[in-house]
């Protein structure tokens, strides 16, 4: 029988090597691609999808979007690319603070390529990535009068106009119900990304209540999973959707409970290990991360979209670089092997977004919201094999 450590050994080799697979295909495919093609090189916004031969389709454009491109091109600096990084992300963040906030201090969901007004609505989910672009602009370009206002006047906004009287947030505006976790994930994320920027208080404070909701409200404290749609006080609507389980966000909120408590002890760490184990045993499929179980954990969507691998990935990596787990390591090379598949195309980088029940890639365009996801899982990765 071999020695563990030697497993061990083979298993973070094995990530490693993955690592460098997926930083080659980010620098030389991904970053060339989306930075020429990606880009808007007049209005300074991000298309929405590149068509299947690279180019962008001419469509409107989403909140959520623009920050989450802003974050892509960031933090694809810190990882060492040499492209123009800093005016992508310079005139993506003008564009999201002209285009998208509203007189009061809230982000509209939509606008058309030009930046025309389409849709005036709140939402939850794009403030918390208005917050998370805005967070990840401010550490590439350092301070800027614009963003050290517009962060602290969004996290105002929130509190002023999103916040319910008891824990967590409404939905948006002027549809406030149901309840919903993940967009309090993303929210999370944000606030995690500004503790690091900032002294200020108040985002640790509200770190620690979104960490708190989730062990206490989003997570089942009988089965351990972590559950999508909540009636407002925070119990599990009537119907499949109060059941819905996604194996994706089972991945994803355990590497956001690591980063709030590292610790190898405690709560949170528990929770986020219970966590990966519902994932990995229940909602990986043929090397996959699949979309949806219920929960009973029984699968109730074995279609697999992107973003669940490289949440995979990402809770994989950062439990390996924090406990050293072999089967950790052994977690994030094979999340790292199941996202290459999907980003093996025709036109090199671009990626598919679906993979069917059958087995099969959906062909269409490549959107734009998956690159955020593909950064983030390199660099957890990169930073678990390289510290």
């Amino acid at each position: 029988m071999r020695p563990a450590q030697s497993m061990a050994d083979d298993a973070t080799a094995d990530a490693r090597a993955c690592q460098q697979r997926l930083t080659e295909w980010l620098m030389h495919e991904a970053l060339p691609l989306w930075s020429c093609q990606g880009v808007d090189r007049e209005l300074g916004g991000f298309c929405e999808r590149l068509a299947p031969d690279g180019s962008p389709l001419d469509e409107p454009h989403r909140a959520r979007v623009q920050p989450r491109q802003i974050y892509a091109f960031a933090r694809a600096a810190a990882l060492g690319w040499h492209g123009d990084a800093r005016a992508i992300v310079e005139r993506g963040a003008e564009f999201l603070l002209t285009r998208y906030r509203r007189p009061d201090g809230l982000y509209r969901t939509l606008v058309a390529a030009d930046g025309a007004v389409l849709d005036n609505s709140v939402r939850l989910y794009d403030q918390a990535f208005a917050l998370l672009g805005l967070a990840a602009a401010r550490g590439l370009l350092g301070p800027d009068p614009a963003l050290d206002e517009a962060a602290p006047a969004l996290f105002e906004a929130i509190y002023s106009q999103l916040k319910r009287v008891g824990p967590g947030f409404y939905s948006g505006l002027p549809q406030r119900f149901p309840l919903l976790s993940n967009p309090h994930m993303h929210l999370l994320e944000a606030a995690l990304a500004w503790c690091e920027l900032s002294a200020e208080p108040a985002w640790r404070t509200l770190a620690d209540e979104l960490g708190n909701l989730a062990l206490t409200r989003f997570i089942d404290a009988g089965t351990g999973a972590l559950r999508e749609t909540f009636d407002e006080a925070w119990l599990p609507v009537p119907g499949i959707e109060g059941r819905r389980v996604e194996p994706g966000h089972q991945f994803e909120w355990a590497w956001l409970l690591m980063q709030w408590r590292p610790g190898s002890e405690g709560v949170a760490w528990r929770a986020a290990q219970r966590l990966i184990d519902i994932g990995e045993r229940a909602g990986v499929r043929q090397g996959v991360a699949i979309d949806a179980l219920l929960d009973d954990l029984r699968v109730h969507e074995s279609s697999a979209r992107l973003w669940p691998q490289t949440e995979r990935l990402k809770a994989h990596a950062l439990a390996a670089s924090l406990g050293g787990d072999a089967r950790h390591w052994r977690g994030a090379a094979a999340a790292a092997r199941g996202l290459l598949r999907y980003l093996d195309t025709a036109t090199p980088g671009l990626w598919h977004d679906r993979l069917t029940a059958e087995g099969e890639f959906d062909a269409g365009p490549s959107p734009a919201s998956s690159f955020y996801h593909i950064v983030a899982a390199i660099e957890a990765l990169t930073r678990a094999v390289h510290p």
